[in-house]
C-alpha cells in the first residue's frame, strides 16, 4: 500500500475531525451541493393486450405546452415512495398505497442543476380508474400509447429516455447482413 500525504490536506482533516459533530455537519452542509428531490410515478394501463403497445398516463399542466408525468417535490423528511403515492393521488385521483408502487430501474435519476427524481412504477386498470384533475395544477390527464406519445415537456422526454421510452430514445442500430 502506498500512502501519499499532503501536509496541508492532513492539517485540514486533522482540524475538521477535532470539531464537534454539529459544527462538522454544518460545514459539510455549506460545502456540499444541495439537491431538490422529487418523486415521479410511471403509471401504465394493466389492461393492454400484451401484443399491443403499452399505455402510459400523462398529464397536461400549466402552461400546457407539453405533457408530463405525475410527479412533485417531496415534503420535509417524506419517504420518496410516500411522496410518489401522495402526488399521484393529488394530481390524478389515483389512490395507491406506497407498497403498490415498485421502484423503477434506475430508481433515481440525477439531473443537471441539482435535481434528483426518485421514480416508481405502477399499473392500474384504465377502464376502472376514474381520473380526477383540479383544473389548476393539472389541466388534463389521459392515457397515451407508447408508440404515439403527445408532445412531451423537455424534462419529461429526458426522464423517459432513461427507461427506453419516448422521442429521445435512439432507434436500434440496423443489422447489417452477415
Amino acid at each position: 500500500m502506498i500512502i501519499r500525504r499532503s501536509p496541508a490536506r492532513a492539517l485540514l482533516y486533522g482540524v475538521f475531525y477535532r470539531l464537534p459533530h454539529p459544527a462538522r455537519r454544518r460545514l459539510v452542509r455549506l460545502a456540499v451541493q444541495r439537491y431538490i428531490v422529487g418523486a415521479v410515478t410511471l403509471v401504465t394501463d394493466s389492461e393492454v393486450d400484451p401484443s399491443a403497445p403499452a399505455r402510459l398516463l400523462l398529464l397536461r399542466q400549466p402552461p400546457g405546452r407539453g405533457w408530463t408525468l405525475p410527479a412533485g417535490l417531496l415534503r420535509h423528511r417524506e419517504a420518496p415512495v410516500v411522496g410518489a403515492a401522495r402526488e399521484l393521488a393529488e394530481e390524478t385521483g389515483i389512490r395507491l398505497a406506497p407498497d403498490q408502487l415498485r421502484p423503477a430501474v434506475p430508481n433515481a435519476v440525477v439531473h443537471a442543476k441539482g435535481w434528483v427524481d426518485v421514480v416508481f412504477e405502477a399499473s392500474v386498470a384504465a377502464s376502472r380508474t376514474q381520473l380526477v384533475v383540479d383544473g389548476a395544477e393539472v389541466y388534463e390527464a389521459a392515457w397515451h400509447r407508447l408508440d404515439d406519445l403527445p408532445r412531451l415537456t423537455p424534462a419529461t422526454a429526458r426522464l423517459l429516455a432513461h427507461y427506453g421510452i419516448g422521442p429521445l430514445v435512439s432507434p436500434p442500430a440496423a443489422q447489417e447482413p452477415g
